[in-house]
């Protein structure tokens, strides 16, 4: 039975980690990639202590077992992860509704995966369903990144109810798009 919590030990911080390893975009195949989706950051494990020492992350378990999360990261974890500072800062040039991204109260959805024996099961849904519960009281939306050709993980968040405020390419020829849930 899946259930939905967040993470509270070292042991649930390194299943994080190990699903991560196995979803890494440099590591799949052509084929996984346009099947099965990727995530494109791999985090240290203090890393995600610290930002799990500001809000926890959103875990879904199987008996004892990580196989699904959802990253939880705020504006204060801006400087902890260099590769996304600049993200945040391009939440101080984005408007949403006639204001800056960056003057709101937000999650970034720091990353989310979902093990491959558990895909299309439902827990993706759960793991959000879950994380809107646990900081909608806090926090005025969700946003992310997502590569574009991670067209699983765009439709997916497009189900739940993200949607496309902005869209560029980065330095490095990656096109992204930047998603917001208002819950």
């Amino acid at each position: 039975m899946i259930i939905y919590t967040t993470s509270k030990t070292g042991s649930d911080l390194e299943q994080i980690l190990a699903l991560q390893q196995q979803n890494l975009v440099a590591g799949l195949s052509a084929d996984q990639i346009a099947s099965q989706g990727f995530v494109t950051v791999s985090h240290r494990y203090e890393d995600l202590q610290k930002m799990n020492e500001i809000e926890s992350h959103v875990i879904a378990k199987d008996n004892d077992q990580v196989v699904a999360y959802i990253l939880a990261m705020t504006a204060r974890s801006r400087y902890d992860i260099p590769l996304l500072l600049p993200m945040f800062e391009l939440f101080e040039q984005l408007n949403y509704r006639h204001r800056k991204i960056a003057d709101y109260r937000y999650m970034v959805v720091g990353q989310v995966c979902v093990a491959a024996d558990y895909r299309g099961k439902g827990v993706f849904d759960g793991c959000y369903a879950a994380y809107k519960d646990h900081f909608k009281h806090k926090y005025d939306f969700a946003i992310t990144e997502i590569a574009t050709r991670n067209l699983r993980s765009i439709n997916a968040h497009k189900r739940i109810g993200f949607e496309t405020v902005h869209e560029y390419v980065a330095p490095d020829g990656e096109a992204w798009a930047v998603v917001l849930w208002n819950w």
